[in-house]
């Protein structure tokens, strides 16, 4: 795969394709990482004096203008975060667009393009949009690892049009995810949580080959126990997977790989349940509750297992961590890496937005080595698979 690291582009006409689908909160950008992330690469197509258009999709406005989903205001956020002096802005993708912009921009110059998902052939992967949106530019380069496991023309289709390189950033992104593949720090432990088995099927199939210890929580753990005989109340499971998670429980045993389950729970009536909660042992769960949190004797069982390893991943929260009080075992669990994991030299990588979210609100994110911002495409390489938008650098063979 061609980079910027071993390729030098000078003056030319950059499509610089990001991940600017940023967080808002009453039209606040809440977290400016992924701003953040891709400056090395504009800093250094700026300093060799190329015209740079950023094109980035933000939400889903399903192949129409919708207003609310343009990304003209982040032009400010923009200037600040990369500290440049001023950012251009193209109305549209379109050539007319484009063009009007190259003419007054000066050489080492930025412009933001609005929102590539406002065409309608860029989530078809459509050849004529990829083809129109190529001719406007000299080289086009993805730094947005993040939306690389999409099947898009500004992704995957424009590859076929354009001398492609990958930015720094995707480079980055996938060394970090490789390493942790193929050579991880033993012993390594993975924290895995969330709703359902059915989304991290494939992630723990490939894992479990991998780590020494899994330990699962969420409400996907109910369906490991329930797969173990236990009664879970009106707890979410899914029944129909309970055949998947004894073949886990049982492919760990063939890689002498440890997994651990709740071995206490915090139930309740329901999410509104604030009077009924109760701390019981997984034998003791009553037929009307659900189970919404891990229990005390389970947090130190992780913690355990936490400060016994070289190596930590987690994925995904370990209760309801959206609802109080169901967030207090995932809140314990972020603060044993705030106050004990860096002590002890334990790497810790965390993968997706729920437990960046997790993770921030315990203000423990300063602890990780390592916060991935890019979500399903992080947990697909994660799972062993490439993504499209890296299969197509790859391929790509003009220079």
């Amino acid at each position: 795969m061609k980079t910027l690291k071993n390729f030098s582009v000078k003056g030319k006409n950059i499509l610089l394709r990001v991940d600017l689908n940023v967080p808002i909160l009453d039209g606040i950008v809440t977290d400016h990482i992924k701003i953040l992330d891709i400056k090395p690469t504009v800093d250094l197509l700026r300093s060799k004096k190329n015209k740079i258009f950023l094109i980035s999709h933000f939400r889903r406005p399903k192949g129409k203008f919708v207003k609310k989903y343009s990304i003209k205001f982040l032009r400010e956020n923009l200037i600040k975060i990369l500290s440049i002096d001023k950012i251009y802005f193209a109305a549209s993708c379109n050539e007319d667009d484009i063009n009007k912009q190259k003419k007054i921009m000066q050489p080492g110059e930025v412009c933001l393009l609005e929102n590539i998902r406002f065409h309608e052939g860029e989530e078809k992967n459509d050849i004529k949009f990829s083809k129109s949106l190529a001719k406007n530019f000299d080289v086009y380069i993805n730094d947005a690892f993040s939306a690389s496991h999409r099947n898009h023309a500004s992704i995957v289709g424009i590859t076929n049009y354009l001398p492609s390189l990958a930015g720094f950033f995707l480079v980055d992104e996938i060394g970090k995810l490789n390493k942790l593949l193929n050579n991880p720090i033993k012993p390594a432990t993975l924290i895995i949580g969330g709703s359902k088995v059915s989304t991290k099927l494939k992630l723990l199939n490939n894992l479990v080959k991998i780590f020494d210890t899994i330990i699962i929580g969420g409400a996907m753990a109910n369906t490991f126990m329930l797969s173990q005989g236990i009664n879970t109340g009106k707890s979410l499971v899914e029944e129909e997977l309970i055949t998947d998670a004894k073949n886990i429980l049982n492919k760990s045993k063939n890689f002498n790989t440890k997994i651990i389950l709740p071995v206490d729970v915090v139930c309740a009536q329901g999410l509104e349940d604030t009077t009924n909660i109760k701390n019981v042992g997984i034998k003791n769960i009553l037929a009307h509750q659900m189970i919404l949190d891990i229990g005390d004797n389970t947090i130190q069982l992780i913690k355990s297992a936490i400060l016994q390893s070289k190596l930590i991943l987690w994925n995904g929260p370990l209760g309801a961590f959206e609802h109080v009080p169901f967030n207090y075992g995932t809140n314990k669990i972020a603060e044993v890496v705030k106050t004990d994991v860096q002590k002890l030299n334990i790497i810790t990588f965390a993968v997706g937005s729920d437990t960046i979210a997790a993770i921030k609100k315990t203000k423990a994110e300063k602890y990780f080595s390592y916060l991935s911002t890019a979500g399903g495409a992080c947990l697909g390489w994660l799972e062993g698979k490439e993504s499209p938008g890296i299969k197509a650098l790859r391929r790509n063979n003009f220079f």
